[in-house]
């Protein structure tokens, strides 16, 4: 009985004083991470050699900042390795970027639009973020463009399914980017994520999908309880004989086994695609 009274209330509307409240705190915390951000791209001098493999320390201590900020626990399964790979995972949310760089010492990809962004553009370029072009017919430059980075050793992240999910299981995996770690003769490393609530199951204030804005998805993570995100990472993939499409098949084989373990390890209620 107790639980129970404590799940509803943890689940309650908040008041408009409590919101005012939570939102001044929350936005306090936020703008002392970001200035702990240019702190240390300025500190450190990262924008002098943004694209520094060192720097994705920094990187890391900035997303694990905002985790706190954001109200996520982030628990690693399995080891994070080091080598130079191509990394790729499930995409649940614009929060994956924070648990994935608290995780790993990755960069990542991004529109060339975010550049532009007031504040949060100069925070990711400093911090490495790698802005790329997006339209018809970029695909081949833009892994041309990772392709430079791999073979500079540079840790890159993408998510392969192009879009966002409700995190029960991995859409159809677009390997046209797989190429570059062909041509750079870098492994895949293979991850994914979950979001699990207090009760134990998949949460549904994390994923960022359907019309809702992302002001509007900002505004209910920031009244969200806390939620565990878990990271699980998979055997990475040596591209030695693969094509493309060879490659496309077995990154989009792992990802979706890869989920369905991270799920039975991980949650008390599996959704109905794990049951199968």
């Amino acid at each position: 009985m107790t639980q129970e009274v404590s799940t509803a209330k943890s689940s309650a509307p908040l008041n408009l004083l409590s919101k005012f409240s939570l939102y001044s705190r929350k936005l306090a915390a936020g703008l002392e991470t970001i200035g702990e951000g240019f702190y240390l791209i300025y500190r450190h001098g990262l924008y002098k050699d943004p694209n520094n493999p060192v720097n994705t320390r920094y990187v890391q201590y900035f997303c694990r900042r905002l985790c706190e900020v954001f109200n996520l626990d982030v628990q690693v399964h399995g080891s994070i390795p080091r080598e130079p790979s191509l990394w790729v995972s499930n995409h649940i949310s614009w929060l994956d970027v924070a648990v994935l760089g608290s995780g790993a010492r990755i960069f990542f990809l991004a529109k060339a639009e975010v550049e532009k962004w007031p504040i949060l553009g100069n925070l990711a370029k400093g911090g490495g973020t790698l802005f790329i072009k997006r339209g018809s017919g970029d695909s081949l430059r833009i892994r041309e463009q990772i392709t430079d980075f791999l073979k500079q050793d540079i840790p890159v992240l993408f998510f392969p399914e192009a879009t966002t999910t409700d995190g029960r299981q991995v859409k159809k995996v677009h390997g046209r980017l797989l190429g570059a770690a062909i041509e750079a003769q870098r492994p895949v490393q293979i991850c994914v994520i979950c979001y699990v609530n207090q009760q134990g199951e998949l949460d549904m204030v994390a994923p960022f999908i359907g019309a809702m804005t992302f002001v509007e998805h900002v505004q209910r993570v920031l009244e969200m309880p806390r939620v565990t995100a878990h990271l699980l990472t998979l055997p990475a993939i040596s591209v030695e004989g693969h094509t493309v499409d060879s490659l496309t098949k077995e990154v989009d084989l792992k990802m979706r086994e890869g989920l369905k373990k991270l799920h039975r390890k991980v949650l008390k209620i599996l959704p109905e695609e794990d049951l199968t």
